[in-house]
């Protein structure tokens, strides 16, 4: 499901250049239009040139199975600090004037979603995406991880592997690598491919032969 198409009344799903509409729907209090001034994201990934450097590193190896996965496997959304939890601490970070509670929930604030284009208001709007989905991991590598391991790689604050977009987006990207999905954002592809190599590279995980092509091809680019 598309976050264009999504069942989300009354709230509004736009892109930034719908700024006109933004006071008629802040006024149904629906999500906000209009992209934030600044907007926050997560640790820089490599530059282009390591990127590419990185991905001729990784070992190229057809993907696993996904017997014996379970997300259970990846403790995530674990305490960091107080009260706050993974997700409360990339939605603070990735967010724009963000308000939480006394339990470190966002009671307020924006988030502008890089994979898609669109602004909202409401966390409940936003996933935190796994950027190396946990399935994806799990086939290159990860399967063969302990579980200390594994929860430190589903709670990654230090590399790009955590960030904050619109959830039917991440929940249509699944577990997929860049040869089957990339954000609709063209302009964040760049981005993305240096991200999804800086984390596989990092975390030594496996890359199948389709997925370097299409990552080679978004780099060579950059």
């Amino acid at each position: 499901m598309s976050a264009a198409t999504g069942n989300r009344t009354p709230r509004v799903y736009a892109r930034r250049t719908a700024v006109l509409a933004a006071a008629a729907a802040l006024a149904a209090g629906a999500a906000l239009i209009t992209a934030p001034a600044a907007v926050a994201s997560p640790p820089t990934p490599v530059d282009a040139a390591t990127a590419r450097t990185y991905l001729g590193q990784l070992t190229v190896r057809a993907e696993g199975s996904l017997t014996g996965y379970s997300r259970d496997k990846f403790p995530h959304w674990i305490t960091q600090s107080g009260t706050c939890n993974t997700r409360e601490v990339v939605l603070k970070r990735d967010g724009v004037n963000v308000k939480t509670d006394s339990s470190c929930a966002a009671t307020s604030g924006s988030w502008y979603s890089e994979y898609d284009g669109a602004t909202w208001t409401a966390a409940s709007d936003v996933d935190i995406d796994h950027l190396v989905p946990l399935a994806e991991a799990w086939r290159s590598g990860a399967n063969n991880w302990t579980t200390p391991q594994r929860q430190g790689f589903a709670n990654d604050l230090t590399r790009p592997q955590l960030i904050a977009v619109t959830d039917n987006v991440n929940q249509a990207k699944g577990d997929k690598d860049p040869a089957k999905w990339l954000p609709s954002v063209t302009s964040y592809r760049c981005t993305y491919a240096r991200m999804w190599v800086d984390v596989k590279h990092y975390h030594n995980l496996t890359v199948d032969s389709a997925e370097k092509s299409a990552l080679q091809g978004i780099l060579n680019g950059c």
